[in-house]
């Protein structure tokens, strides 16, 4: 069987997703995988055969998006030729995780696909939501990578299509600690935004990973990281908690380990909203907005009595194994 695997490189999770699921994937056959986006910063370790710009984020200085550069690198001829160029027709299976120019190419070729992955579940309307839904952000969610069959991830089963999270096996398998520090992962912000609020608390030690960053290096209270996949993983495993965005794989990671968590979803990014409208009904701290004192948030966070719900990690042998046995029934 010949597999073929759209990767949205938007962000480092779908491609640690796809690390995680690739050996699993070999056993039904050979993969080739196509990646479009730049704003991986993670090595990747996965047989990449077809690549495009595509369409990736830019992020302003303190954690929201900037949509302006965004629209500028957006090149819609080039996505629309590089969708007819996939040669769709060689494989058998088709795997989208939200990938958009796959999903356009599945319907110029006329070719069957699954949309697998977390965005898959936001086709449920019993998926949570913010309480102000934004049109633009739900057509993006229903039409951005839209295919006839949907494998939605989440952190809890909301729908009848709805899995548990791919935990790395790393995390499954481990030992968790608590050696205090906090482990910090916030893409969208740069180094200036937050620097003096961790300088503030200056008995709190944090492990603070950036992908502006080149060498592990420590600075009074702040020990600066590459994004790297190993030293990632280790810190979280032995943090006391961990500060992150409203993204999906990094939630769910630390929710597994039962770790504290603060999330910061990413201004006027509506998937990550209804994430955070996920996590906060889960009962994690949410913040949208960091002013000049946001020691004081942390500080209160580090403080309060928080217990954090026990997740499920997928069970990815039953899950592909369903996934190829209802492939284009």
């Amino acid at each position: 069987m010949k597999i073929f695997y759209a990767i949205q490189a938007t962000g480092n999770g779908h491609i640690s997703r796809a690390m995680e699921l690739y050996p699993y994937l070999q056993k039904f056959g050979e993969v080739d995988f196509f990646m479009s986006g730049s704003n991986a910063s993670l090595a990747i370790d996965l047989p990449v055969k077809y690549k495009s710009p595509g369409c990736s984020l830019f992020y302003s200085k303190c954690g929201g998006l900037d949509y302006w550069e965004i629209a500028k690198n957006v090149n819609p001829i080039q996505m629309y030729k590089d969708a007819k160029s996939l040669p769709l027709k060689n494989y058998d299976v088709i795997i989208n995780d939200f990938e958009s120019i796959t999903s356009l190419a599945c319907k110029l070729q006329k070719v069957y696909s699954v949309q697998f992955g977390h965005q898959a579940s936001f086709v449920s309307k019993l998926t949570p939501r913010p309480e102000k839904k934004s049109i633009m952000g739900e057509t993006i969610l229903k039409h951005y990578a839209s295919a006839p069959k949907n494998i939605g991830l989440h952190f809890e089963k909301y729908d009848s299509f709805i899995v548990p999270p791919i935990i790395k096996n790393e995390i499954q398998q481990t030992e968790p600690k608590d050696l205090k520090h906090i482990t910090v992962y916030l893409p969208s912000f740069d180094k200036d935004c937050l620097e003096k609020a961790f300088n503030k608390l200056s008995d709190q030690e944090f492990h603070w990973f950036l992908s502006e960053v080149k060498s592990k290096h420590t600075v009074g209270n702040i020990t600066y990281y590459p994004v790297n996949q190993n030293d990632f993983n280790e810190s979280m495993i032995n943090c006391h908690g961990i500060i992150t965005g409203g993204g999906f794989e990094t939630p769910a990671e630390a929710l597994y380990l039962r770790k504290k968590i603060l999330s910061i979803p990413i201004l006027n990014h509506y998937e990550q909203e209804c994430n955070a409208a996920a996590l906060k009904k889960m009962g994690v701290p949410v913040v949208y907005e960091v002013g000049n004192e946001f020691e004081i948030i942390i500080e209160n966070w580090l403080n309060s009595d928080i217990q954090m719900p026990l997740i499920k990690a997928n069970d990815i042998n039953d899950t592909l194994q369903y996934l190829f046995d209802t492939y284009n029934q």
